[in-house]
């Protein structure tokens, strides 16, 4: 009996594919923004794990996430320093610069200062050039990913080359990406280009730049307060739980581990901005979009099969047996539309990976796409169900 309701699905082509076109467009929809809100929503707190080697970040108690611009007193560093337990603790400088390049065009960067001596909070990633060059004068690392997009270059100014007095350049002429040599202007500051690096992408659309923290609060407009944050490092014998509870006694700052402040970043950008609340609608539509079309083409392959289901019926079949029947066709049916769904993300993912646009599918998203499914065929076989157990074979032999 089942290998017959195998073919009575397969039997009716045009309603078979629209039934999977309407599960593999909504578990598609569902997957794929599920999976663009994810990826969105972890460049927020991208930044944290890029820097490494760090037990806490210390920072202003009312800061709720890391690009929050609410720098402390430069005090702050010996205050936390003078904390028992801290092996070693840095200073960073987070803050958007804005670079004047050489053809006179302007674009805000992510400049970040990293400390003099240990360079503790660079880039994981170097393509080109050393760290320690990051010392030499007028210094700066730009960042290959967005930098290159952004930080455009005209093609015939070599790097390193200073335009010629009076020289002009075609704003919309051909462009070259960011090299080793190149000159900028930070706050009407000579910057030099000293290494490449490569690190992940944030949520701060602007390219980032590396330098020492001596050399970034001259970039940066004077103020009595310019850092971002201190990172700690604890010794061998301290847990970072404990540190973290005696600067906060003993500073009255934050200190909270690279998880626990990604976490913070986290819950700021999903309770505060309405990113969750225009994905959630996204997944939602999907989801209803696979209930209108795959439930109503399921209903009216029921109605259009119910003869064979009134022959089944006066040859003996039960009641549970033709249910059993239905059900096997939604499960066939919802296997093949969540597995040409999923197929047709990963393809759209893999194109997109290393783009501008966020994607990141984690292993619960298949999950909740396929519950998804599941949930839209147990609606759409229930309907058809129920003109099944109604089902009189006198009335369909009748009808025919």
């Amino acid at each position: 009996m089942f290998r017959f309701a195998i073919k009575m699905l397969f039997g009716d082509s045009a309603k078979f594919y629209g039934i999977l076109l309407g599960l593999g467009f909504a578990s598609l929809l569902i997957a794929q923004q599920a999976s663009i809100f994810v990826g969105l929503i972890s460049r927020t707190f991208a930044f944290i794990g890029e820097v490494g080697h760090v037990d806490l970040w210390v920072f202003d108690p009312t800061q709720s996430y890391v690009d929050e611009p609410k720098p402390l007193r430069t005090t702050a560093l010996d205050r936390v320093r003078g904390v028992t337990g801290v092996e070693w603790a840095a200073p960073l400088y987070k803050g958007l610069l804005v670079a004047t390049l050489p053809d006179g065009s302007r674009q805000v960067c992510d400049v970040l200062g990293i400390d003099d001596d240990t360079l503790a909070g660079g880039p994981v990633e170097i393509v080109s050039g050393s760290l320690a060059d990051l010392r030499l004068p007028d210094a700066v690392m730009a960042e290959v990913g967005s930098s290159q997009q952004r930080l455009k270059f005209p093609a015939e100014l070599p790097p390193g080359a200073v335009p010629a007095p009076g020289q002009k350049f075609d704003p919309l002429g051909p462009k070259r990406a960011v090299e080793i040599g190149d000159i900028i202007e930070l706050n009407e500051r000579r910057a030099r280009v000293v290494g490449l690096v490569k690190c992940a992408e944030t949520f701060v659309p602007a390219p980032t730049l590396y330098t020492v923290y001596s050399r970034a609060i001259t970039f940066a407009p004077p103020s009595r307060r310019v850092m971002s944050a201190v990172l700690v490092k604890a010794a061998p014998d301290v847990t970072p739980a404990t540190l973290a509870q005696r600067i906060r006694d003993e500073t009255g700052l934050a200190a909270l581990t690279p998880s626990e402040y990604s976490e913070r970043t986290l819950g700021y950008w999903l309770r505060e901005t309405g990113i969750p609340i225009n994905f959630g609608i996204a997944i939602a539509l999907g989801f209803f979009v696979g209930v209108a079309i795959a439930g109503q083409m399921f209903y009216n392959f029921t109605l259009d099969n119910l003869r064979y289901f009134g022959a089944f019926k006066a040859m003996g079949a039960s009641t549970r047996t033709l249910l059993g029947m239905v059900a096997l066709q939604a499960l066939v049916a919802g296997v093949l539309g969540l597995g040409l769904g999923l197929g047709a993300v990963s393809v759209f993912g893999l194109n997109a990976s290393g783009g501008k646009l966020a994607f990141k599918m984690l292993w619960q998203i298949p999950l909740i796409a396929a519950a998804a499914v599941l949930i839209i065929c147990v609606f759409a076989s229930v309907i058809s169900m129920w003109k099944v157990i109604r089902l009189d074979p006198a009335d369909v032999f009748k009808g025919a």
